[in-house]
């Protein structure tokens, strides 16, 4: 059982209700009656006792509610001195106050259906109760002072446990109605408990050992105020009064009906009006929703037209869609392929062993540069050569301030802070200064200083590097599949789609991963050419003259690999193919074997992987392609005659050509791209400006 429990609050009909019994007890010409029946209280208020206690209220109501106790805290019983009636049945009443004999004016007591297990002593000093009824409760026992209640006429202790009536009961002469459960009683037996309560009190008096009187013999001299022997007269006169009391609490109740049947009237008559009122109100309803209803009818019909042109024009909409995302569809399977191509050459380009070979023949081909005979000495052409190392490096040098400028800008950009104005004008400077240059004085300059000839020399190096461009290459490729696949999640953005969102996503981690690896074989190989001229420097004859302008004459004078392997016999179809494949690390291997294509379409998938080709994507493709090469060729045979007579010599030139583009661009037709949104294929946050 739990030690604490919530109280229930009343609803707010009984509370209400005991707002207007209290309202109504306090009023001017009140009755003498408190009702607070059904009110849901757990206690009685304070309120009543104080009402009790200020207008003597005589008859106090407080059935059908939930008390536990009947007086509470800070309230004292003698504020109910006055109180000749109390109902309390219907409660959860466990036990009475100790002093309820405080209440000598008591006349009715009724503590019918509560949870009593015994009455307090005190209950003998009500001298004036004359009806006590206890019916359903748990009472075992009646206590010895029950002799004391000497105008008791009626007591019901029905429906109890208890089983034996106190001899002492015989002392109340006034009691004229005792009903209890006959056939539970063992003192006195069931007969003559069941032969009424005459043969009940005489039972109980010859037990007592005294005479047993009628109750009519004792009532009258009860009802006598003072304590006299009885006259006819004072009997007389008890009666007369006891008639005129009994009247006017008669005329009392008949009052009380009276106003409880006016109150009933007003009652009724308040929910007749309310009741017309309704169905007033009903009716302004009923009118009013049927024009709701006429409105609702116009506006549901303009509604279905509204609707039937929107579905025509959605369904419009949506095979515009529909159309769109599938041309985003083939261009994003078209990225795709192009990015798992690119991942497949970079993996057959890093498992390839000859690249090993090839950067070990460049080493040789770059220590045998360094010795500079005197044929090369006498047939220096001076002049050119230089005005070709002045063109590259103001090239070289107008790159380099280009960099540095968008290097400061972006700098800038980060930190929020403009950068000086005179490092700006400074760097502006430089580069008028560099551009107003005389040729005529760079070009003796040059053949002066050994470090620009050097420098020259470099940059011409990094040029020409067959390696270095293929990775320039590379990264312009990546760079352009990095802008498609910006340009395709903007057109995802603005359909407010995310099909094959993460499918982009982990396109473009990928091709970010290849681009840092790109762009670290870049840095190294740039490291790889500087480490190479460290050494042709350190090899180099202190005393040579013009050495850097012989070897820069030399590397521009140098055929392209395309030229060797024609002298050597390769086929430029041949080559053509190897580069539109992304295999042109295997030109050397194709030339070294002399492999021509019509060898090539009598070969198979293993003499492929014998002559060094390992992979076998790339060996269908060759053969595929070499196939299909030779059947246009055997349909318009002055194919192959036009290709092979073309190539004628061409002089030689002063200055390094122009870097041919690259050899492989993107398939896939470019999304159409507002220059209005054009974004940063890198940040993807900040636009190109």
């Amino acid at each position: 059982m739990p030690l604490f429990f919530r109280k229930k609050k009343p609803s707010d009909d009984a509370r209400k209700r005991l707002e207007y019994q209290m309202c109504l007890a306090k009023e001017a010409g009140a009755d003498d009656v408190l009702d607070i029946s059904k009110c849901e209280l757990s206690e009685v208020p304070y309120g009543a006792f104080a009402t009790c206690k200020v207008l003597q209220k005589k008859v106090l109501i407080i059935h059908t509610n939930n008390l536990t106790s009947l007086v509470p805290k800070s309230c004292s019983l003698l504020s109910l001195i006055t109180v000749k009636v109390l109902d309390l049945h219907d409660n959860q009443l466990a036990s009475l106050p100790d002093d309820i004999g405080q209440l000598t004016s008591l006349q009715v007591l009724n503590l019918e259906r509560n949870l009593l297990k015994c009455l307090p002593q005190s209950i003998g000093d009500l001298a004036q109760l004359q009806m006590l009824n206890v019916k359903g409760n748990k009472l075992k026992e009646l206590p010895a002072t029950v002799s004391g209640l000497r105008s008791l006429r009626t007591l019901d202790i029905s429906e109890n446990v208890l089983q034996e009536l106190p001899r002492v009961l015989a002392h109340v002469r006034t009691l004229e109605t005792l009903t209890l459960d006959a056939s539970s009683m063992t003192y006195p037996s069931p007969d003559i408990c069941s032969a009424g309560t005459e043969s009940i009190q005489q039972f109980l008096c010859k037990e007592c050992g005294i005479a047993y009187y009628p109750p009519s013999q004792y009532l009258l001299p009860a009802l006598e105020s003072d304590g006299g022997g009885p006259s006819v007269d004072g009997v007389d006169r008890a009666v007369h009064k006891y008639l005129e009391e009994e009247s006017e609490w008669q005329n009392k109740f008949l009052d009380y009906e009276k106003r409880k049947e006016k109150k009933m009237q007003e009652k009724l008559e308040f929910e007749r009006r309310l009741n017309m009122g309704q169905r007033e109100h009903a009716l302004l309803v009923q009118q009013i929703n049927s024009q709701k209803d006429e409105i609702l009818q116009t506006v549901r019909e303009d509604q279905m037209r509204l609707e039937e042109g929107l579905t025509k024009h959605q369904r419009y909409l949506e095979e515009e869609r529909l159309k769109l995302l599938q041309q985003l569809k083939e261009a994003e399977q078209g990225v795709a392929s192009r990015i798992q191509k690119l991942l497949e050459d970079n993996q057959r380009q890093k498992q390839s062993s000859d690249i090993l070979k090839s950067l070990e023949n460049e080493r040789i081909r770059m220590e045998q540069l360094m010795a500079i005979t005197q044929e090369e000495t006498e047939h220096l052409r001076r002049r050119e050569v230089a005005s070709a190392m002045q063109q590259m490096l103001a090239e070289s040098y107008k790159n380099k301030l280009i960099q540095m400028t968008y290097e400061s800008r972006r700098q800038d950009l980060v930190n929020q802070a403009c950068s000086s104005l005179a490092e700006m004008d400074q760097k502006f400077q430089q580069i008028l200064a560099w551009q107003q240059l005389d040729q005529n004085k760079a070009v003796s300059q040059i053949l002066q200083q050994i470090e620009m000839q050097k420098a020259a020399f470099e940059a011409l190096q990094v040029k020409k590097d067959l390696m270095h461009r293929q990775i320039r290459n590379q990264i312009k490729l990546i760079e352009t599949e990095l802008l498609q696949l910006t340009q395709l999640e903007l057109k995802r953005q603005e359909l407010d789609t995310e099909t094959l969102q993460g499918v982009i996503t982990e396109q473009r981690q990928a091709l970010g991963y290849l681009l840092q690896q790109l762009l670290k074989e870049k840095k190294q190989r740039e490291e790889e050419l500087r480490q190479i001229l460290l050494e042709m420097e350190e090899k180099s004859e202190t005393k040579q003259e013009n050495y850097w302008l012989i070897q820069y004459q030399r590397l521009v004078n140098q055929k392209a690999l395309s030229l060797k392997l024609q002298e050597e016999g390769l086929e430029q179809q041949l080559v053509n193919l190897l580069i539109e494949l992304s295999a042109e690390q295997y030109v050397p291997v194709f030339a070294h074997h002399r492999i021509s294509l019509q060898a090539l379409s009598t070969m198979t998938a293993s003499d492929l992987e014998k002559i060094g080709v390992t992979e076998a994507g790339l060996q269908r493709a060759i053969l595929k392609r070499a196939q299909e090469i030779l059947a246009v060729a055997k349909t318009i045979p002055e194919l192959l005659r036009v290709v092979d007579a073309e190539g004628p010599a061409a002089p030689e030139p002063s200055a390094p050509l122009e870097e041919p583009p690259s050899p492989v661009v993107p398939t896939a037709p470019l999304a159409q791209w507002d220059k209005n949104k054009s974004e940063c294929v890198v940040c993807m946050e900040q636009e190109v400006r």
